[in-house]
């Protein structure tokens, strides 16, 4: 593979070439020297003259004759330097090995020998042995690579180099370089076993702090006997305390209905393996009370400071509460984690929460002098309703109301051209996020969402950024993105619709608020579209908002005639049904072909809504390509939890209500991923 040194001739190099050609270049300044004697006397010139020759006879006797010899004591003296660091490395504690450039062994140590079991595995693959170092993972030529594997039961980190053999002949001070090639590839092996162990320890000894609501406390108290209200109490205590003792955690009262908890990370890990049972488990504890007490819980983890992590867990438990309670959120620096979720949020019948946020709206509206409000893109009825009653309170209060929609789509503009035909409406009313962007200024206006609170999907999101007294108002359970810094947030995931919200925030407004009928129209349109009709999630609180605006001027007749759709929509809801596939015998799926009608989300979610008419259909999802994105509307009667469906593809919603926007894939590429996340699920025991 490359040349004998002996074989070399002349080509030396460095101070070996110099120390070899100093006789020679002696000689000649020596000639120089004699020929000058003969101007000076000619008997020293013959005399000098013969010195330099004798020299010069010497010399170039001694460079081509003892040529042999200089380069074999060379290579004499490399061999037993060689040898020398040979023993050093064959001696070395580290495993080491030497591979050709196919990744077989040239040679190794023998601590490598001992690692692989093995006396002589020159010549053989070193992934026979070490499995994970395939020829394809070796690195380039000048290049390095670090690889973690185990081997006998043994963590290793390997350092592999690739040098070229003509690399290091070019380095050599000895020899030219000429004719080397291929290259060697060297292996250091580190034995990590004990500080993985101890890393693991390390992780498994830290603290985990947490917190642990009841959801509904009073409301279950409410509904038992005043003599069993302590035995009810004293057994939801006992198992909670004696659940987590197990875990070998501390919980603590903080007040009666809340705690305090602290664990180990590998107890915590079990906690999450057993994906937080004691959700399901409190449920089972009766007294005789007929509502059975929920649990919200949120634990802070991973951030390497005991009180950043009680941080993170008060964040984690608000984002529980938020999402509707009785459930687990673990929140990281990198990520948030839900478990549970999945029972129906209790409506708690008081409305001082509701009266309370009105009056902070009301303060909040009186202090600025233009009011926008958006809700999300693509805008529905439940969000145009919500929308056109803060513009009623904005105007109940002499201030001024932009209602940014950059869309009108089919299902509101039988409002919108309602709204406009009113000759007390603004004819600034409705605006674009353009125009919003130009009228709006920071500190003199407010800007109040409506039936989202994911800052990415409203309308205009760049006006979140600019105004800096933001309300939100929504329905929605909490995800992970959320408008962040709100100075008044109202979301109550029972709700039935952001209208239903609204509604009862107008009747605490003004004890003289007048509404108009087209008002109540787009209002009550709302709630009947979002409750399907009044058939879900319609609660008490639903049908007296419903009972204000019938009472306001909200004629039923005309707000269905309003709902009527052309014969193309008709037909294309029709085919989406027919269409329908079957998954699992419980899960109805189908694609809306969009093209031609002007709705097609509209008409998706209608038809997520019929399927749902069909026996043994627990979930129904259609996915309708539109504007480049996929959009998936989610129905569900009760024993599906659509909402934590969605999540898992990036949306969100209610229990029976929810929906996802999907973007770089096609519709069938949707269709399957939300099979793989239902298969997925259904194992995980997540779904129901």
């Amino acid at each position: 593979m490359g040349k004998k040194i002996s074989d070399t001739n002349d080509k030396y190099k460095g101070a070996l070439r110099l120390y070899v050609s100093w006789p020679l270049i002696l000689t000649a300044l020596l000639a120089v020297a004699a020929a000058g004697m003969y101007f000076i006397d000619f008997r020293a010139g013959l005399a000098a003259s013969a010195v330099v020759i004798i020299y010069a006879v010497i010399a170039f006797a001694i460079r081509f004759y003892n040529r042999r010899s200089i380069a074999n004591d060379m290579v004499n003296f490399a061999t037993s330097f060689g040898q020398v660091q040979k023993g050093l490395l064959k001696g070395l504690a580290l495993p080491y090995a030497l591979l050709d450039e196919n990744g077989r062994f040239v040679w190794c140590n023998g601590e490598f020998q001992t690692l692989i079991g093995k006396e002589s595995p020159f010549g053989k693959s070193i992934t026979s042995y070490i499995p994970e170092l395939t020829k394809d993972r070796l690195p380039a030529d000048g290049e390095g690579a670090d690889m973690e594997f185990s081997v006998g039961g043994r963590d290793f980190k390997a350092d592999v180099r690739r040098t070229s053999l003509d690399e290091m002949a070019h380095s050599s001070l000895i020899i030219d370089d000429e004719g080397f090639t291929g290259s060697i590839i060297t292996i250091f092996l580190f034995d990590e076993t004990e500080i993985n162990r101890l890393k693991k320890l390390n992780q498994e000894e830290t603290i985990v702090a947490g917190y642990i609501y009841m959801d509904n406390y009073d409301e279950a108290m409410e509904n038992v006997e005043e003599v069993r209200r302590s035995l009810l109490v004293a057994l939801i205590d006992r198992k909670i305390k004696k659940y987590f003792s197990d875990y070998d955690a501390v919980v603590k009262n903080t007040e009666r209905d809340k705690y305090f908890i602290t664990m180990k990370r590998v107890s915590f890990d079990k906690l999450v393996a057993n994906r937080f049972d004691i959700l399901e488990d409190v449920k089972t504890v009766k007294v005789g009370n007929e509502m059975s007490v929920t649990l919200s819980m949120g634990f802070g983890l991973e951030t390497g400071a005991l009180t950043e992590d009680t941080a993170y867990a008060r964040s984690a438990i608000d984002l529980a509460l938020g999402r509707g309670g009785d459930q687990a959120v673990v929140k990281t620096k990198d990520r948030t984690t839900y478990y549970g979720g999945k029972s129906m949020q209790m409506e708690k019948n008081t409305r001082v929460k509701a009266r309370v946020k009105a009056q902070a709206l009301k303060e909040i509206i009186e202090q600025k002098e233009r009011v926008f409000c958006m809700g999300h893109q693509i805008t529905d009825i439940d969000t145009f309703g919500a929308a056109i009653g803060i513009y009623r309170v904005t105007k109940q209060l002499d201030k001024k109301c932009h209602i940014v929609i950059n869309t009108v789509t089919q299902s509101i503009r039988p409002f919108v051209d309602a709204c406009s035909k009113e000759a007390d409406f603004d004819p600034d009313m409705f605006v674009t996020s353009a125009e919003a962007l130009q009228l709006a200024d920071t500190e003199s206006s407010v800007m109040v969402v409506v039936d989202t609170n994911k800052p990415s999907i409203t309308e205009c999101p760049e006006l979140l950024r600019r105004i800096k007294t933001i309300v939100v108002l929504d329905h929605h359970r909490i995800g992970t993105e959320t408008i962040e810094n709100a100075t008044l947030s109202y979301i109550e995931p029972f709700a039935s619709s952001a209208c239903e919200m609204v509604a009862e925030i107008l009747q605490y407004i003004s004890d003289n608020i007048r509404i108009k009928s087209v008002e109540a129209d787009s209002l009550y349109a709302g709630i009947m579209i979002d409750t399907n009709n009044f058939m879900t999630k319609a609660g008490v609180r639903t049908f007296e908002a419903a009972a204000f605006l019938r009472r306001s001027g909200a004629d039923i007749t005309r707000v269905r005639k309003l709902f009527r759709n052309d014969m193309a929509s008709f037909k294309a809801r029709a085919e989406v049904v027919r269409q329908a596939e079957l998954f699992h015998e419980k899960y109805a799926i189908s694609i809306c072909d969009g093209n031609g009608l002007e709705s097609p989300t509209i008409v998706g979610s209608q038809a997520a809504n019929e399927l749902l008419n069909i026996n043994s259909v627990k979930a129904s999802f259609v996915l309708t390509d539109y504007q480049s994105r996929i959009y998936i509307s989610a129905r569900s009667i009760d024993e599906i939890n659509v909402q934590i469906i969605m999540e898992r593809l990036g949306g969100g919603g209610h229990m029976n209500i929810a929906g996802a926007q999907l973007t770089d894939m096609s519709p069938e590429t949707a269709k399957q991923k939300l099979k793989d996340i239902i298969d997925e699920m259904e194992k995980e025991g997540d779904i129901t």
